[in-house]
């Protein structure tokens, strides 16, 4: 998803683009990956490749979100060292803050507090990219950079109910229990977390924006300064898919972190600001899931 989204804005400014995916290289292969950088020596490296997954997937399969994602990372990172690749961004994750940093969350509390336990391996994956960035530019003076957007989606999302983030995910159950007619649809947690969501081509945005006006070893925050309950945001996805149901919040189930509003006064400050509307990328959204996930009959 993100990755594609780059992609498009960077060919609608002009850039020539080679897109890879994990369907056409594997990246936890060093030496595939190796390969692959020195044969396209790219100017620019994007890193937006990564195992990713919701609140149920990252606490059952924490050595898959660590082990994969460690290895996609440092491969990429180490392979563009080798080729010589003059600019990096890493993207990291709004995931990697303390779960109970103050809010609005700045870059500087990077580190200082623990974890969500729900998504702590993926996050300490995502550090530890963010790290290595900032080594290569301490080390051997690389100008490459990193961001942290918030929760993001999108056309190209994960739409698997049993892995995907937030939004993809209730798109697809509110979808599903409309279709069928069920009368009621059950989300884990109590629905009090308030969450920050951006729309994938906001960020593509900012992200070709910094490639060209940022240069600094800290990590950037990207995020649309707006915040939504998990409860409330069920229920206008719920609206959105046409879903007319009862929502029912499963309290025994986790909540993730309470709040997570970024702040993003360094980007703005850029002159980068998102576009999109929450609403509004949810319409988009459910219309490329339509497309591309469901087959209605005539």
């Amino acid at each position: 998803m993100v990755g594609s989204a780059i992609a498009q804005e960077a060919k609608e400014q002009g850039y020539e683009v080679i897109g890879k995916s994990s369907n056409h290289l594997n990246f936890t292969n060093r030496r595939e990956t190796f390969a692959e950088i020195q044969v396209t020596k790219p100017d620019i490296l994007v890193v937006a490749a990564a195992k990713v997954g919701g609140i149920g997937a990252n606490a059952s399969m924490p050595v898959d979100f660590l082990s994969i994602n460690l290895q996609i990372q440092s491969n990429l990172l180490d392979a563009a060292f080798a080729a010589n690749v003059a600019k990096v961004l890493f993207l990291g994750s709004s995931c990697v803050y303390p779960k109970l940093a103050p809010q609005p969350i700045s870059e500087s509390y990077l580190l200082t507090g623990e974890l969500e336990p729900t998504n702590e391996a993926y996050a300490i994956a995502k550090i530890a990219g963010l790290k290595l960035v900032e080594a290569y530019r301490r080390q051997f003076g690389r100008n490459w950079i990193s961001a942290m957007p918030s929760n993001l989606y999108g056309p190209r999302d994960n739409f698997d109910i049993e892995t995907a983030h937030v939004v993809p995910a209730l798109i697809h159950r509110f979808y599903n229990a409309k279709l069928k007619g069920e009368g009621r649809v059950e989300i884990w947690g109590d629905g009090t977390p308030l969450r920050e969501f951006l729309f994938v081509e906001d960020l593509a945005r900012a992200c070709l924006m910094l490639i060209e006006k940022y240069d600094d070893s800290a990590a950037i925050n990207v995020g649309s300064g707006q915040e939504i309950t998990v409860a409330d945001l069920a229920l206008l996805i719920a609206n959105t898919v046409g879903y007319k149901g009862e929502i029912i919040f499963n309290a025994d189930h986790p909540n993730g972190t309470p709040r997570k509003l970024l702040d993003s006064t360094r980007i703005t400050e850029l002159g980068w600001s998102p576009q999109v509307t929450l609403q509004r990328g949810l319409e988009a959204t459910l219309d490329w899931f339509r497309v591309h996930h469901i087959k209605e009959d005539a």
